[in-house]
């Protein structure tokens, strides 16, 4: 089996092989930098689910694999707080395209106010823990859960879940 993956972040492609291999065997990887073709920040569930989608798309049409993933991190905000949103979206080599949702997590203010000032959050992550490459190892959510998940495990989630719900579909 051939699974491509849409980035090349360390997380989200670890996430993706750790649930793939738990259920299928020989299956080989190729990760792409494919774009979201969403802003750098999402700012909604839609425009985060959508660049999960793109970029499983995107996989597709440069692979032809029989499993594409696309996982992409966002923000929402609800009664005026902001919360990071992830999504994943699994496309198949026939063109079908499975998305989910996971964690659900609020930001500081301290760090709200500097996406609403039109940052990302990966950098403005990395400044305020005086970090490098934050997103690509415990990521925000690893921070605000005092390390009790970290990126890969929230992403491995949502892996599940689209895992799963092929499984239904197909049986």
């Amino acid at each position: 089996m051939q699974v491509s993956i849409g980035t090349k972040n360390k997380a989200k492609t670890a996430a993706i092989e750790n649930i793939v291999n738990n259920y299928f065997e020989q299956v080989t990887y190729i990760q792409l930098d494919v774009p979201s073709n969403v802003s750098e920040q999402p700012r909604s569930d839609e425009e985060t689910r959508q660049g999960a989608i793109n970029r499983a798309v995107n996989s597709l049409n440069e692979t032809g694999a029989d499993f594409n993933f696309g996982l992409e991190g966002g923000v929402r905000i609800i009664d005026g707080l902001m919360y990071c949103c992830n999504w994943g979206a699994l496309a198949l080599k026939d063109g079908k395209v499975i998305t989910a949702a996971g964690a659900l997590f609020i930001l500081p203010e301290k760090v709200a106010n500097e996406i609403r000032a039109g940052k990302e959050l990966g950098p403005v992550m990395d400044i305020y823990t005086n970090e490098k490459g934050i997103r690509h190892n415990k990521g925000a959510v690893g921070v605000f859960t005092a390390d009790l998940i970290d990126r890969t495990e929230m992403f491995e989630h949502i892996v599940k879940i689209l895992i799963g719900q092929y499984l239904y579909q197909k049986s």
